[in-house]
């Protein structure tokens, strides 16, 4: 026999399903930790337990003042393939960070993208994904992203020297690189995209990115590491971001791969 959750689990449970359908909505306070108190739900720990745990869920925000609030949105859809397509980049203006808006019904500005671009010696990662010996010099260009005044990612890329110099990659001017953003300047230098890898970590973010990202107590991350290659095989960036990890549901759309049929047509 399974043991019995403790009383604040049922009570986070109770009021997560609520949430979720709907009998409080977002920007609604939930019930006051004192009235709860009052009304038998537990003890003043039991129901702030409770209700940090629908904090670190991401359903919830504690503030004080304001109690305990239900989050105004539902999460970004970040698209998985769909937002690097070719056609939005190189023969538009939709940028990766713009078509997740889109795509998700939101809305956006260009300057809710700062970035910080400088020239710095490559760690290990860095290093190892571009071919390159440990410290070389790179192009990092640093990016913090909004929605309104609410961080919801950072990401910094990372290029060779001798792909982005003289480029407006390295132009510092906050705001995306120009029409098309990074891709298209890759792609006007002679560096067309071709296929990229993506990795995803979930952890524990350290207290800068805490502070930066603005997230709330035992909220985790999600660390994104892409290698974009060109159809020779050539790194032309390597990109690590950090998502605060309740504001995003990640979307994947492909077409399933059948490597014995693949092999057949090759013999």
């Amino acid at each position: 026999m399974a043991p019995k959750a403790p009383k604040w689990r049922d009570l986070a449970d109770r009021f997560g399903q609520q949430i979720r359908n709907g009998d409080y909505k977002p920007g609604q306070q939930l019930p006051q930790i004192r009235e709860l108190v009052e009304a038998g739900e537990g003890s003043k720990e039991t129901v702030h337990r409770a209700y940090k745990a629908l904090e670190a869920e991401g359903l919830v925000t504690m503030t004080r003042g304001h109690g305990t609030v239900v989050r105004p949105k539902s999460p970004l859809k970040r698209l998985g393939i769909a937002r690097y397509d070719k056609a939005k980049w190189r023969d538009g203006d939709e940028v990766a960070f713009i078509a997740d808006r889109v795509a998700s019904g939101r809305t956006f500005s260009r300057n809710e993208q700062t970035q910080n671009v400088s020239r710095v010696k490559a760690l290990a990662a860095v290093a190892e994904a571009h071919g390159l010996p440990e410290g070389a010099d790179v192009y990092a260009r640093a990016r913090l992203v909004e929605e309104g005044t609410q961080p919801t990612h950072t990401l910094t890329s990372y290029y060779r020297p001798e792909h982005v110099e003289g480029t407006r990659i390295v132009d510092p001017t906050p705001g995306p690189a120009g029409r098309g953003e990074g891709f298209r300047v890759l792609y006007d230098a002679g560096y067309e995209i071709d296929h990229m890898r993506e990795e995803l970590f979930a952890r524990v973010p350290t207290a800068e990115e805490a502070q930066l990202l603005q997230l709330s107590p035992g909220e985790w991350v999600v660390e994104l590491h892409r290698t974009t290659y060109t159809a020779d095989g050539t790194v032309v960036e390597f990109a690590v971001g950090v998502h605060a990890a309740t504001r995003f549901a990640w979307s994947y759309d492909f077409k399933v791969p059948d490597s014995a049929a693949t092999e057949g047509e090759s013999k």
